[in-house]
């Protein structure tokens, strides 16, 4: 009996001494009250009590807008909680039945927690501060129809937070958007600090002052891949990337917290069409700003084999989930996990954990029916220095300088003296959305080009100083990017990534894509630009309209091309430049770009490409043209257009908004019943048309119904014929009184001019806000009146 109790009293030790568990589960090998003691973790830490948020399209869509695509996804009940970690009694301080509290954070002298309320499914989300006794409940932001969300201290005692304020909307869907904006500590003189065309969130606070937050951006890249780290100061100039911007895999690096007292952030790497989830990652920039390289430690370990591989899905491979970190010391984090997500997909359940960087953790909370999220110190904490505001807030224009264009990634092949120009391109917002959509590289709702999701307004352009170097104004407040170019004025390199500019503000770079954590080089003088004034853009207007394919680039196809290359014409059977339009876009584009010939990026991979790799000079079009094909001579200025058109990635509409947003891909003149009975009469099916991967031409021709390719599969003035005749007809009768977003005329739909006087309004305010603050004024929301 003795031998057994020995042998099982071993074993049991044995079990106890075990290491590392890959899943996540606790560990044995360390006692809780020890873990705690070695943390020296406070003895009380704020957390929020709720449900996990129903997944839905992407990470950042969890605000579930009143009156937007995903409001009933709302799911209420909530609870602003107090744990005391050595009895392991959790105090409400704040409690709703019927809404959500969410994002809470604790003052740096410990006493107040500020936080976004929404207290039932009318309500939108505002930002609140209470005593962390729970005394003083404050409301502090009161716009009606917006949501304000992830709020944070600053040095000075102003408050960061994200804002739907300027409404917008993913590009590759649907789903309601935000940005940074800034406040007083009492509500007061909002102003907006980030202006990318998609999400800015998760600010925290970085141990020098600057902010740190997760940003999804794209500009000719894919959706998916396009979510990483980027660093700002608080009063929203000098926007930079941190890390994860050119990762594939994970799709998502969001959620950073800087760790006190080193330069370690701690994050978690999730998926795009997930929740804010994923694996807990410890980084260090200095080795790295997307890969492997930076990673210093990551739970599971098992996840490290996930970055880079796959897709922006890949994250989700994971039995065990993280989120909500917060680093107490460079070995010690707090974080909310999932419980027995191995044993249960199902189960969605969070609980509050206590880990350290040798793999052991423990559980230190767990709520009976909800999960546990954000759990932070209540206790003080350090204050950063205050940055100094750097910026004005009027319209005034801001600056932008390059010390070298041709120092960077992927120009080792492009020649000194061989960049002649640079061009600002703006990436406008979409403040719409309709049901239908065009299938690119994405949901597109509604259709905007054959691959990639934006239109693009060409701002001017800059001469580039024999050295490289280039100083510019450029208008602020708008999100832009630059291409370099030649003498032709053809596309070298572009950028597909953002920048901003505020009022005031210069802002720069060493070269074009250059190592992030490469240092100026040491140069006897310096650059030709920056010893003169800023140059201001060529061609530059304030309203220069955003580029459209019909209107800009068809007249060049019809003034040269067309004679052979129209319907019925021989050359057509090689390519198809005539201008009629279809259910999505016209004749030349679809045709253009089925039989590649252009090479556009479209929605493009996460790496930076190579220089000359994409657009006019890679295009078999432009060479064919240039070749002088059949003697025909373009000017030099219908040439521009066409390189230019190819170097925005052969982008077609100039408009996010539609006349038609319940027809198919939100553009066609015909219903999707008409489209359906057409199909049935000609034998095409025009569903798996409203598709970049579609296998036929054009089939369909407003202008001119009877040219329609889809008619020869039926006889001549047959019954079949002339009913599919008929239903053309009647979309072009429909275009002529209703006219679409390619042609002249067009007007957005009712619902969605609703939406626009909505962006209107909320542009207006932001105006008024700023003056005020010009003026040393001070302007508050304007209260919700209660019922």
């Amino acid at each position: 009996m003795k031998r057994i109790i020995l042998l099982s009293t071993i074993l049991l030790l044995f079990a106890g001494l075990q290491t590392k568990a890959d899943s996540g589960d606790i560990l044995k090998n360390t006692n809780k009250e020890d873990l705690i003691s070695k943390a020296e973790l406070p003895d009380k830490l704020v957390f929020i009590a709720r449900k996990q948020y129903k997944k839905d399209h992407h990470n950042t869509a969890t605000i579930f807008q009143t009156g937007e695509v995903n409001t009933n996804s709302f799911d209420p009940g909530a609870a602003l909680k107090i744990l005391d970690v050595k009895s392991g009694e959790a105090i409400t301080i704040l409690e709703t039945k019927t809404g959500v509290i969410r994002d809470p954070e604790v003052s740096f002298d410990g006493k107040k927690i500020i936080f976004s309320y929404r207290k039932n499914i009318e309500d939108n989300y505002h930002i609140y501060e209470i005593n962390a006794d729970g005394s003083e409940l404050t409301q502090l932001t009161f716009a009606e129809g917006i949501s304000d969300i992830d709020p944070l201290y600053l040095p000075n005692n102003q408050i960061i937070f994200s804002s739907t304020r300027e409404p917008k909307y993913c590009m590759c869907n649907r789903h309601i958007m935000a940005n940074l904006y800034r406040m007083n500590p009492d509500g007061s003189n909002i102003v907006q600090l980030g202006k990318s065309t998609l999400f800015e969130g998760h600010s925290a606070l970085m141990n020098y002052g600057r902010i740190i937050y997760d940003r999804w951006e794209y500009v000719d890249r894919n959706f998916g891949d396009a979510q990483g780290l980027w660093t700002v100061n608080p009063d929203g100039t000098k926007h930079a990337i941190f890390y994860g911007n050119n990762s594939n895999s994970p799709g998502g690096v969001i959620d950073p917290r800087p760790v006190p007292g080193s330069n370690l952030v701690l994050s978690i790497f999730g998926s795009c069409h997930d929740r804010p989830w994923g694996a807990l990652t410890l980084l260090d920039r200095s080795k790295g700003v997307d890969g492997k390289e930076a990673v210093v430690r990551i739970w599971p370990e098992s996840a490290i084999d996930l970055i880079g591989k796959g897709n922006w899905d890949t994250f989700m491979q994971l039995d065990v989930r993280y989120e909500d970190p917060f680093p107490l010391n460079e070995n010690y984090f707090l974080v909310s996990k999932s419980k027995d997500l191995k044993k249960n997909a199902l189960n969605e359940t969070m609980a509050i954990y206590l880990l350290d960087r040798e793999g052991n953790e423990i559980s230190l909370h767990e709520e009976k029916d909800l999960s546990c999220f954000d759990p932070m110190p209540l206790t003080p904490r350090f204050r950063p220095r205050e940055i100094p505001t750097a910026r004005k807030f009027d319209e005034s224009p801001g600056y932008f300088y390059v010390q070298n264009v041709y120092e960077g990634t992927h120009m080792e092949n492009v020649k000194p003296g061989s960049i002649k120009y640079l061009r600002v391109v703006e990436s406008p917002e979409k403040r719409t959305y309709t049901q239908p959509s065009w299938n690119g590289q994405g949901q597109q709702a509604p259709g905007v080009n054959w691959h990639s999701f934006e239109n693009k307004r060409v701002i001017g352009t800059v001469p580039v100083e024999k050295d490289g170097s280039v100083y510019f104004e450029a208008p602020s407040s708008k999100y832009l990017y630059f291409q370099l170019l030649d003498e032709k004025k053809k596309m070298v390199q572009s950028m597909r990534s953002g920048v901003i500019v505020h009022p005031g503000e210069t802002n720069g770079c060493i070269g074009c894509h250059e190592d992030r954590l490469s240092v100026p080089p040491v140069a006897a003088k310096m650059p030709i630009a920056m010893r003169q004034q800023p140059k201001k853009l060529t061609e530059h207007q304030n309203e220069n309209p955003v580029f459209s394919y019909t209107r800009d680039m068809q007249p060049v196809f019809d003034a040269h091309c067309i004679k052979c290359h129209d319907f019925g014409k021989k050359a057509a059977k090689k390519l198809i430049l005539a201008g009629d339009r279809n259910p999505y876009f016209n004749a030349s584009y679809i045709d253009i770009q089925l039989k590649k010939q252009i090479a556009s990026v479209g929605a493009g991979p996460a790496e930076i490409q190579q220089a000359y790799s994409w657009g006019a000079h890679a295009s078999n079009l432009v060479k064919v043209i240039e070749r002088g094909h059949h003697k025909v001579l373009l000017s030099k200025e219908e040439l521009e257009t066409l390189y230019t058109w190819i170097d925005l990635n052969g982008i077609y509409y100039p408009e996010y908004e539609s006349a038609y947003p319940d027809n198919p891909a939100g553009r066609s003149p015909i219903t999707q019943e008409q489209l359906d009975r057409l199909g049935k009469l000609t034998g095409v099916n025009f569903n798996q048309l409203a598709d970049h991967n579609r296998k036929l031409g054009p089939q369909i021709s407003f202008e001119r119904p009877k040219k329609s390719p889809c008619l020869k599969n039926i006889q001549t003035n047959s019954t079949e014929y002339l009913e599919a005749l008929a239903i053309i007809e009647a979309g072009k009768i429909q275009l002529e009184q209703l006219p679409r977003a390619d042609m002249e005329g067009f007007e957005p739909c009712e619902e969605q001019q609703i939406q626009l006087n909505k962006y209107m309004k909320r542009l207006t305010i932001e105006k008024e806000n700023n003056k005020a603050i010009t003026e040393g004024k001070t302007v508050y929301d304007k209260k919700i009146q209660p019922e």
